[in-house]
């Protein structure tokens, strides 16, 4: 077993998921696009290791990661070996599309047993820790959806449950049935949410916190539009702009679409962080918000994201400042991310 960092949990701030009594470090490792992806098993290796050095106990999965789909699973599956599980939480998902036929993806029950199989062969486990319903299916009724979440849970093949990319009414439809029918309860809502897309605030983070349901984030750093690397006119050499002419590319393109970006910096550069950092900060500031679930490719850049942790209070002024720059993005049409 590998020697890790004695004092790890000394660096990290757990939150508990909503009521529940489950907390998820602050700042969670997430593998989409990276691990089992465009970045090597090696560099995978060192980066899940940071990752746990630092506190982060909580990697975040899904079936349809990698490339080809599932290869992250397979990555971080070797990786967890030399690992100590129980002091591992590690989340998977299902909804998005896998394999062909009418099974292949949604929120059947067929399909969603047939996935949890699946990722637990991949990852070779014999039950992950927390099993998410990727995306609402309109096809599918909420009581087989759920139905279908407790009978994994019943089976041992994950201890909790939670939803992905749900809204307001659809995580409280599938709570009521939870509630009247005694099955697993939801712990855990997943969007995306950022200081460029903050949709969630309407409905979603007070329906988490009325219900007693943790939130989690993904993409805080929009997609890399807050990471910091695109301030300049001219972007560094080996960054997606500089190198494709995808959406998000051409959108900071635009010299007055990175005029916000760069007044947010201006605020991050006066509380002595990086943009990055503010950006994962003022996520974290928010009660509801159990944890962030960051990526990287880069032992380095999980050490920057873990540093926001040293400073997540905000003055009013600086909430208000905020507020003023993310109504001119929009108006910019930055927060279409």
């Amino acid at each position: 077993m590998t020697q890790f960092a004695a004092d790890r949990y000394d660096r990290m701030l757990y939150r508990k998921c909503g009521r529940w009594g489950l907390k998820l470090p602050a700042v969670s490792l997430g593998g989409w696009q990276t691990y089992g992806g465009y970045v090597d098993d090696e560099t995978s290796r060192r980066c899940l290791y940071r990752a746990f050095d630092l506190g982060i106990t909580h990697f975040d999965l899904a079936n349809n990661y990698g490339e080809p789909n599932g290869n992250c699973e397979v990555v971080v599956g070797r990786i967890l070996r030399d690992m100590p599980r129980d002091e591992l939480i590690i989340s998977t998902k299902a909804g998005y599309d896998m394999w062909p036929g009418p099974y292949g993806e949604w929120l059947s029950k067929k399909y969603i047993v047939a996935s949890c199989d699946q990722s637990l062969r991949r990852l070779g486990l014999e039950y992950v820790d927390l099993f998410y319903a990727h995306r609402p299916d309109p096809d599918t009724p909420t009581e087989e959806v759920m139905a279908a979440l407790d009978l994994l849970v019943r089976q041992g093949k994950t201890l909790y449950i939670g939803l992905s990319n749900h809204g307001g009414a659809e995580i409280r439809a599938k709570h009521q049935y939870t509630v009247r029918h005694d099955t697993a309860p939801i712990l855990i809502n997943q969007n995306a949410y950022n200081l460029l897309r903050r949709g969630v605030e309407r409905t979603v983070l007070p329906t988490c916190a009325e219900l007693g349901m943790g939130m989690i984030a993904f993409c805080p750093l929009a997609q890399g539009d807050l990471s910091g690397k695109y301030l300049a006119d001219q972007p560094p050499p080996d960054s997606r702009l500089a190198r494709s002419k995808d959406e998000c590319a051409l959108r900071l393109a635009d010299p007055k679409k990175r005029k916000p970006i760069q007044a947010l910096n201006e605020i991050a550069r006066r509380r002595g962080q990086s943009l990055a950092q503010m950006a994962i900060a003022w996520i974290l500031r928010r009660p509801e918000v159990t944890s962030v679930v960051i990526g990287a490719s880069r032992p380095e850049q999980i050490d920057e994201d873990v540093a926001a942790l040293k400073n997540i209070e905000f003055t009013l002024d600086e909430l208000d400042e905020i507020d003023r720059i993310c109504a001119e993005a929009e108006g910019a049409g930055q927060s279409s991310i």
